[in-house]
Order: structure tokens, then sequence, then C-alpha cells
């Protein structure tokens, strides 16, 4: 493992990676913090440019632009109350109340230094937990594979949504979009509806792209299209309180760490729901719960530590499994795919130094988040300042360039548009998009890993319980799904809790 690691280091220490790195920390840090712009929007605009690099930059620029657009959309958020990313929204009120109070450097502060924190250790477990569970998965056979891929579909829909039921929908429209072509284990057409174009499936690409970017686009058009003009004075020192807010409130920073960590291995779930459920967890268990929404900085700490914790969590089921643990990791498992790495536990064995690379990456990035993120809250007025007007079209341009050249056809431009629309009436009308992309992933898995199993169990159904791993497995994943049933035909005694949707 020296070995691969010390190869590893070689290649992220390569001038062209550095630089890809730096390129993409500083297009992260823009695009997180214009309100309206996400992680995962920054991630699939980038990923035509991927198409012409290799393996390790493309994954370099993946990994941080999401780390780097995470932190920044803090920045909105805390400065016009205007989050940046869904995970912003669930501390923008203590974020922004730091503001009127005119201690912006401190809540940016508190941002940037527990980002950092957070991304080490969710990094740090990452990088121990992802090889032993590797080794662990090399004995795995189908019916294994087929219920992870069931945990993972059953935990994003009935786990990483506030509605259920309007995930499932949106599951299963990705299921009946992975249907589409020739890629399955009989090797029959099917819904080509007699194109050529449609034998190969759907391309995940511009797919991706349409359902991220190009709906944003739309929802601008039919908005006034104005853009929030501010004037923010010079910040104090960011770095003044860090240390002694850390001293201050260790337990709220390892407890933020450790359960973004774990809520990012979940499938589905993402930095939105670790930051929602760190912030929770802080006010159930502090001491003074009356103060949060205030400016209090102890759910600020948590929840931002807990964001970019969970970026590497969610790379651990993506590398281990090839199931994303969230939309960004969907977009990297295609990245992965386009440059010959399969995910799965054998990509250890076959492509040790790329993924050892990987955990680099995801260091450097959160080190190098300090000086940039720095940098980036000292010129915050002119970057938020962006006429939305200007940024669209050329939004717009990338996507239609970035779905052309993957194929150098015109049918994924028109793939591309088809689905942004698609997007934009689902989450018009409070549909999740992020089950849809898990659906067309994991569908070819889920449907491939069905069949061996079948074949080796002559057809009985048995054969999906009759193996230990299975069967804790299928335990598992029905538990989660009965749970979630269970209590959602439960009345309700008290309001909802606000999604970063509602927001």
């Amino acid at each position: 493992m020296l070995d691969a690691y010390v190869t590893a280091l070689g290649m992220v220490l390569d001038p062209y990676v550095l630089a890809v790195i730096v390129a993409s920390a500083i297009y992260g840090l823009i695009v997180g913090c214009i309100p309206g712009l996400s992680a995962t929007m920054a991630t699939a605009l980038l990923v035509p440019l991927t198409f012409f690099m290799p393996p390790v930059p493309a994954i370099a620029a993946i990994v941080t632009t999401s780390t780097m657009a995470i932190f920044s959309g803090d920045i909105p958020g805390c400065l016009l109350r205007i989050p940046g990313t869904p995970a912003s929204a669930a501390y923008v009120d203590d974020s922004y109340q730091m503001t009127l109070r005119g201690e912006p450097e401190m809540a940016l502060g508190i941002c940037l230094w527990f980002s950092v924190i957070g991304g080490l250790f969710g990094t740090a477990v990452m990088m121990v937990a992802s090889p032993a569970i590797a080794d662990f998965a090399l004995g795995f056979g189908s019916v294994e594979f087929f219920w992870i891929v069931m945990l993972g579909l059953g935990g994003a829909v009935f786990i990483g949504s506030s509605s259920p039921l309007k995930a499932c929908i949106a599951l299963l429209i990705g299921l009946m979009l992975a249907m589409v072509g020739m890629n399955n284990p009989a090797g029959q057409p099917r819904f080509t509806f007699e194109s050529t174009e449609m034998l190969g499936g759907v391309s995940l690409i511009p797919m991706m792209v349409g359902m991220f970017a190009c709906s944003e686009v739309m929802r601008h058009m039919i908005s006034d299209g104005s853009a929030p003009q501010v004037a923010i004075k010079k910040m104090g020192p960011i770095f003044a309180n860090m240390w002694r807010l850390t001293k201050q409130y260790p337990w709220q920073l390892v407890r933020g760490s450790a359960l973004g960590t774990v809520v990012g291995i979940q499938p589905g779930s993402g930095a939105d729901m670790a930051a929602w459920m760190s912030y929770a967890m802080s006010k159930r268990f502090s001491k003074t719960p009356e103060k949060f929404g205030t400016g209090h900085p102890e759910g600020l700490i948590e929840a931002g530590a807990s964001n970019n914790s969970s970026l590497a969590g969610a790379w651990i089921p993506a590398l281990v499994f090839g199931i994303p643990g969230d939309s960004i990791t969907a977009i990297a498992i295609g990245v992965l795919m386009m440059k010959n790495m399969a995910p799965g536990p054998t990509i250890f064995v076959n492509n040790p130094e790329n993924v050892y690379a990987l955990f680099l990456v995801f260091v450097i990035a959160n080190l190098l988040m300090l000086p940039l993120g720095w940098a980036i809250i000292k010129v915050a007025s002119r970057v938020l300042q962006v006429p939305r007007k200007v940024l669209m079209p050329i939004i717009l341009l990338f996507a239609i360039v970035g779905s052309y050249a993957i194929n150098n056809s015109l049918f994924d431009v028109g793939l591309m548009l088809g689905f942004g629309v698609l997007a934009f009436v689902m989450e018009e009308n409070g549909f999740p998009v992020a089950p849809v992309i898990l659906g067309v992933v994991l569908g070819p898995l889920l449907e491939e890993y069905f069949i061996n199993s079948m074949i080796k169990s002559d057809g009985s159904l048995i054969g999906l319980f009759n193996r230990p791993i299975a069967a804790v497995l299928a335990a598992i994943t029905i538990g989660i799904m009965a749970w979630t049933i269970i209590a959602a035909l439960r009345p309700t005694r008290a309001a909802p809790r606000p999604t970063p949707q509602d927001l």
C-alpha cells in the first residue's frame, strides 16, 4: 500500500494535475457562491471537459469543484440570507444574524475553518475504511450485490427525501429510463422506438447536464431575472476567533464531522441531509437551544463541519460498491466508467494508484480551501453582483457544447434539453431529481445482479436469502422500507420539518 501511495503522490504532484486542482477550486468557489448554482450543477457542467483529461486530473477536477462549491454556498447565505446550496440553508439564519450584528467575518470564518476540519475528518475515514470494506466485499457474489443496490435505492427513497412517495415516483422514472437500449443481460433492444441513437441507452452525461443545469436556466427565464445588488463593508480578520471556538466547542465539531461522514455513506443522502441533521442534533443537545437562529455559533460549527465531511463519506459506497452516495458521486461514477475505472471492490486491485491519488486530492483540496476561501470571502461583494442575465446564457452555451462534444451528436443536445424540461417540471411540483439519476445509474446493475442470482438458484427466490450476508442485507433493506411506510401511515401531530427545497 505504501508503494501505491508514493506512486499516487507523484501522480498528484504532476504540474498539470496541480493546475487542474487550482483551476477547479477557483471555479467551484465562484459557482458555489452564486445563489441558485449548486455544487451538483457546477460538477455537471465540468463533466464534458473531463472527457478530454486523463483519469487522475479528471477525478481531481470533480472532487475539488464539489468540495469548494459546498463551502462557498455559505457566502451568499451569510451576506444576503440567500443560501448558495441547499446544504447552506440549514444554518442560514444564524450566519445572517451574525452579519446583521456586524460580524460577517466571524460567520464566514466559522464556515471556512470548520468546513476544512470536517472535510479532513471525512477524508481520513474514507482513506481508512474504503480499502477495508473493499477487502471484505471481494467475497461478495451477485446476491449480496443485488441487496447492496436495493439498499442504496431504498435508502435514497425512504431516508434521503422528505416525501417518500414523490421520491419513489422519481426513482421509477429513472429505472424505466435505465431499461432503454440494448444494455441488458439478453441484449434485446427495449423502448428504442426503432431509433439507432437509442440502442446504446440514455446517455448519462447529457442527461445530468440537462437536469441540473438546463433546468436552472429555464427557472431563471420565467423569473423576473433580478439579482441582489449589495454593498458590503470591508471584512475584518477571518480567522481571528477560530482557535478559541475550536476549543470551546470540540464535541460539536467531532459530532458534526462524524455524523456527516455516516450520513454521506448512506446512499442518496448527501451534504444537504447531513447539514440539516447535524443542525437539528446540535440544537437538541445544546444547553442553550433558545439561541439557535439568533446568530449563535454552536449549530453553525456542527452543521458546517458536517456538510463537508459528508462529501468524502459519499465516495465510500461509490468506490467500493459503485453506488452513488449523492448526486455528485453519481456524476463521478459516470466519469470513472468513462475512464475505464469501473467502481467496485476490484478497483482497489486494478487501479490502486488512481484511487489513492483521489484520496490525496481530497486532502489537498481541503487544505487549499483555506487560502482560496479566504480570498473569495474578501472579494465576495463583486462575485455576488454577477448579473444572472449574463451568467445564464453562458451556462446554457456550455451545456449545449458539452452535450454535443461527448458523442458529436445533435441527438444528445436534444436529450439534454428534454431532460432539462423534465427536471424543471418535476422540481416545480416538488419531485426530487436525484432519484432519477440514481435509478439510471443503478438500474442496469440491479437487473444484472438479479438475473445472475436467478440463474445460480435455478429461478428460486429463496436464493436471494439463503446466504448469511445476503440475509442480513435483505433484512436491513426490508426493515428500512417497512419502517418508513409505517411511519408515513401514522397521523402526524406536528408540522413537518422544513427542507432545503422549502426555502
